[in-house]
């Protein structure tokens, strides 16, 4: 199935503001992630960003970007603005990948595609992981899933719920990882809707997707990336990324 990764991106971060543009090992943080997505090897990749500092330095380091309006409530909305602008109509399968997150397991990302494509009626597709650490229960940072069913690496079950509450460890509950694979016609549907009171309530925009009956199915991810929110992620990120490479 012709896929298309989109990867929004902007400066204005509340917690840590210009992360895209932080760099590690000489490269920035925005240019990781998608030297990322090209190594997975899905589809074309393009960021969306808001700052045309973003496109200069994605360009500048040999990928593709586009600009986009800075009127977003949320990444999904950017990736359809992008889409429409790209004008690709022929896509089966668009990707959504978090900017921020330059160790996102390429394996993951294979993973979640080749399930949406043996799915053909999976509408929207994520990944999620094992909580290996009690304390994320109660963290109000880390996103939950529920799901149907406990996961396993073949199996791609639907989802019940997100949440950052603490909840009833004796569910299926795992730590959500924000990236997305939609079926074309889901994105159009999913971005025709107003933003929900859930999504805005949780601060979570996969709660749009439930709250219109937009069914979640979930694939099993091999690691937890950590995203940079903060100065501290940052720091941590940079340490394993440099002795990683030596």
């Amino acid at each position: 199935m012709k896929t298309l990764v989109i990867i929004p991106s902007r400066l204005a971060a509340t917690r840590l503001p210009g992360k895209p543009l932080l760099k590690i090992k000489g490269l920035s943080i925005i240019s990781h992630v998608f030297k990322k997505a090209e190594k997975a090897n899905i589809g074309e990749v393009i960021v969306a960003t808001e700052d045309q500092e973003i496109i200069n330095d994605v360009k500048h380091n040999g990928g593709q970007a586009i600009l986009t309006g800075s009127n977003h409530k949320t990444g999904t909305d950017r990736i359809y603005e992008a889409l429409k602008k790209l004008g690709k109509l022929d896509i089966e399968l668009v990707m959504n990948l978090q900017g921020d997150e330059p160790l996102m397991n390429i394996e993951d990302i294979r993973n979640l595609h080749s399930q949406m494509v043996k799915n053909k009626k999976v509408e929207l597709g994520t990944l999620a992981s094992v909580i290996e650490d009690k304390k994320f229960y109660k963290d109000q940072n880390v996103v939950k899933v529920i799901t149907k069913e406990k996961l396993n690496f073949e199996n791609f079950p639907e989802t019940i719920n997100f949440t950052r509450e603490i909840l009833d460890q004796n569910k299926n509950i795992y730590h959500h990882l924000g990236i997305y694979c939609y079926q074309l016609e889901t994105l159009k549907k999913f971005v025709s809707n107003e933003q929900s009171v859930n999504e805005i309530k949780n601060r979570l925009e996969q709660l749009r997707a439930i709250d219109n009956n937009i069914k979640i199915n979930v694939a099993l991810a091999k690691s937890t990336p950590i995203g940079v929110d903060t100065e501290q992620d940052f720091v941590a990120i940079k340490k394993i990324m440099e002795y990683k490479s030596q």
